[in-house]
């Protein structure tokens, strides 16, 4: 099963997840970073903005500040100390919590969920429990449901990887309107999953 986890005889753990991540430190394997990002880039937005003050604009360049720093220091993940999931959520909140004290500028103040402390177990469960509620097929049938313009744009940026400079410069697009396609696409797809 995708993303299960899997340990070898060495304890080593052998799931996809941490064998993209071996793929992308050893050889920068393009197919694997994708294969990560189209399934933990939609789960990163989640937790960014599930229990917290984040904007979705924030969601957004938080999901690409993670996977960023995913792909640059894969090297340095450890299949023998964590799963790879608890590996890239440990990311994720630390990076969240820089992005909160850029930012310095709530409406609202900062929930417990915003400050949560470094329990590596909780973390994991709670990412397991995360991941286990996203259903790929409800998310391909939902995408179906939107304009092709605002599918395609959703896909080449969660699915393929892509920047939003990227997607905009394939498609011969301004760089606001994909900005604002993904806006209207994420919105649409909420009301969608809180209609179901």
């Amino acid at each position: 099963m995708a993303g299960s986890i899997g340990i070898d005889s060495t304890g080593r753990r052998d799931d996809e997840w941490s064998q993209c991540l071996q793929l992308v430190a050893d050889n920068q394997d393009r197919e694997a970073f994708s294969r990560l990002f189209g399934h933990f880039a939609p789960l990163i937005k989640a937790f960014a903005i599930n229990g917290s003050a984040m904007a979705a604009a924030h969601a957004e360049e938080l999901v690409q500040e993670v996977m960023i720093k995913v792909w640059q220091k894969a090297a340095a993940f450890n299949p023998h100390k964590a799963a790879a999931s608890t590996w890239i959520y440990t990311i994720a909140r630390n990076c969240r919590t820089d992005m909160y004290r850029r930012l310095q500028k709530f409406d609202t103040p900062l929930s417990a969920e915003d400050i949560w402390p470094d329990h590596e177990g909780d973390n994991e469960e709670l990412f397991t429990a995360v991941q286990q509620k996203r259903d790929e097929v409800k998310v391909r049938e939902m995408l179906q449901q939107l304009p092709h313009e605002q599918a395609l744009i959703l896909n080449k940026v969660y699915m393929e990887g892509k920047s939003h400079s990227e997607v905009a410069e394939e498609l011969d697009l301004p760089l606001g309107t994909v900005k604002s396609r993904v806006r209207l696409a994420m919105k649409k797809l909420q009301l969608t999953a809180e209609r179901h």
